[in-house]
């Protein structure tokens, strides 16, 4: 019994992996007093690189994000030292930068359940199985 409690226990531990993976930008720990110097878009391409994404409506700002993933066995992914960088921009000079930390970021959750689509076409597996027949090659064919 002791022995298969233990290989219970084992198998248990195994499964549990301890890991953080960094998403998005490493921004380095002097980003604050870095961002001062900043006046013109090359200059923000050159310290922080090409943003991830830019507005597409009222003012344009340059957005970059980063923060760390962390994995803990079986519990639920948390992010850490999230950081946004909020870059306005008019034309070559960058008007104001704003760095948010974690303290300043909103805690935004997820809605539960899905967002419906206009126009979607809803299938059964049936449907799906039989939708699928004939779109794909069989191997070896080079398509």
């Amino acid at each position: 019994m002791k022995k298969i409690l233990t290989v219970l226990v084992l198998v248990v531990l195994s499964a549990c992996t301890f890991q953080t993976k960094h998403r998005g930008y490493v921004f380095p720990s002097t980003i604050d007093t870095d961002i001062t110097e900043i006046k013109t878009t090359a200059q923000l391409r050159d310290k922080i690189g090409d943003p991830q994404t830019k507005t597409m409506y009222g003012d344009e700002v340059w957005i970059y994000y980063g923060a760390d993933e962390n994995y803990r066995g079986p519990l639920p992914h948390t992010f850490t030292d999230k950081t946004v960088v909020l870059a306005w921009v008019r034309g070559n000079s960058v008007q104001k930068i704003q760095v948010l930390q974690d303290a300043d970021l909103p805690n935004v959750r997820a809605a539960a359940g899905e967002t419906k689509i206009p126009a979607a076409i809803e299938l059964n597996a049936l449907q799906e199985l039989f939708n699928n027949v004939g779109r794909f090659t069989p191997a070896g064919l080079g398509q």
